[in-house]
């Protein structure tokens, strides 16, 4: 079983960055694939980013490419996302999610979830 835990969120003005991370407990974080999902107020849970156990390979949501980097630190068994260029859009809660069979950008693919942090992205 895995236990994940996000921070980094918060508030930040459009064209901002934010970096958030995942804390994943156990000895197995290097195993899953990760991914990333945010959900924003009357919306459903949408891809952002997703990344295979080894770091090797990388997926994006169209909506995000070219402005987020996920990226993952097995040794550390923590999980990254680097926002920069944010818009207001962004807005959203935000969660890590793991997989425990092979990557994919459907919610319902993965085991395990965090919480949540939030994102406000002002204009």
């Amino acid at each position: 079983q895995v236990q994940l835990v996000e921070s980094g969120g918060g508030l930040v003005q459009a064209g901002g960055s934010l970096r958030l991370s995942c804390a994943a407990s156990g000895r197995t974080f290097s195993r899953y694939a990760m991914g990333w999902f945010r959900q924003a107020p009357g919306k459903e849970r949408e891809f952002v980013a997703a990344i295979r156990s080894s770091g090797g390979s990388r997926l994006y949501a169209d909506s995000v490419k070219g402005r987020f980097t996920i990226s993952r630190d097995n040794a550390k068994n923590t999980l990254y996302l680097q926002m920069n260029s944010l818009k207001p859009e962004d807005t959203a809660v935000y969660y890590c999610a793991a997989a425990s069979l092979k990557w994919t950008m459907l919610p319902g693919g993965y085991d395990y979830w965090g919480k949540g942090t939030q994102v406000t992205v002002s204009s």
